[in-house]
């Protein structure tokens, strides 16, 4: 039996589980397509994952564009023919934001943006949405006023504007989509990279503070690859599994998505020798809790649990490498 070997921790942005999910909705696509072939899903695989990094760097792309737009307001409001004392005496302390400051310098953030072109000058008004959600804050406005100008404060707003602002700023889920078709279950995941990424810059890094490895790691792309290409070939053979332990249920009603689901675990656990069976099972029951319903998800780990003591007792399943032999 053919096997990839795959790393115990992946790399990079993209977890094992995401990868998994991406593989899921490309075969969930794959199966739809009459004629598509594996060549042509891998593709669709190898830019939905792309576009997971394009997506994290276009969101620290949106609070940069939010400090710009805020200081072309303060320029505007100067310009007026007669200004206020607060039109030419600014408070500026969030457009003089360390952090932003930072971001908006660093050096790996720049060179992406400008070898992938990614702007948001085509959509001005979730930048302008965006900036007026947040002068409407009150945690904004305590910031503003406040005398702590410490980077650690800097730091914690823009963190909280990501985690409590961005993260509910439903024009800017529905923009996204318009954008990418790929993007949509991406969002909440990516926005958690920002996040993790926020939290580690220090300010002495200045334009070098690193952001997480915009390529994938060719160990890991080769996994959800050869996933995705095994799923397809095991197919009618993983159903089969399915459909003989499933004897008590009505066939006709099992989701399209939970037999999918079904059909990833049973490829991993039978084509993947470096990968427990229990990960595989854990894994693939997490990922019915955000694709299916409370019975579904009950249903699939039964089914699971069957297929896999079957294919058990017929030796299908063999683990190889440290801690897994015998595990099958």
């Amino acid at each position: 039996m053919q096997t990839v070997q795959v790393k115990r921790v992946l790399s990079g942005m993209l977890s094992r589980r995401v990868l998994r999910i991406k593989v899921l909705q490309i075969f969930y696509a794959h199966s739809k397509v009459e004629g598509k072939t594996f060549k042509q899903s891998s593709n669709d695989l190898v830019y939905s994952i792309h576009k997971s990094y394009d997506l994290y760097h276009y969101l620290l792309l949106l609070i940069i564009e939010t400090r710009r737009y805020a200081v072309s307001r303060m320029e505007l409001a100067r310009h007026k023919k007669r200004p206020s004392y607060e039109d030419l005496n600014p408070n500026t302390r969030f457009v003089d934001n360390r952090l932003v400051l930072q971001l908006e310098k660093n050096s790996s953030l720049l060179r992406f943006l400008d070898k992938n072109k990614l702007s948001w000058v085509n959509y001005p008004g979730i930048v302008r949405n965006l900036f007026g959600i947040i002068s409407d804050w009150d945690v904004y406005r305590v910031y503003m006023n406040g005398t702590d100008s410490s980077y650690a404060e800097d730091k914690r707003l823009i963190i909280r504007i990501f985690q409590e602002i961005i993260l509910n700023y439903e024009d800017l889920y529905q923009n996204l989509e318009e954008q990418s078709i790929f993007w949509l279950d991406d969002i909440d995941f990516i926005l958690k990279m920002v996040i993790k990424s926020l939290k580690s810059f220090k300010e002495e890094q200045g334009e070098q503070a690193p952001l997480l490895p915009a390529v994938i790691d060719k160990t890991d792309l080769e996994y959800a690859k050869a996933l995705l290409r095994k799923a397809i070939i095991n197919q009618e053979t993983a159903t089969a599994y399915i459909e003989e332990s499933a004897s008590n249920w009505d066939l006709e009603r099992i989701a399209e998505i939970d037999r999918m689901i079904m059909i990833l675990a049973i490829t991993e656990a039978t084509d993947f020798e470096t990968i427990p069976t229990k990960v595989t099972m854990n894994e693939y029951i997490e990922i019915a809790k955000l694709f299916s319903t409370v019975k579904s998800n009950q249903f699939i780990n039964g089914i699971l649990d069957s297929v896999f003591a079957r294919l058990k007792a017929e030796n299908k399943i063999s683990k190889q490498g440290r801690g897994l032999i015998g595990e099958g």
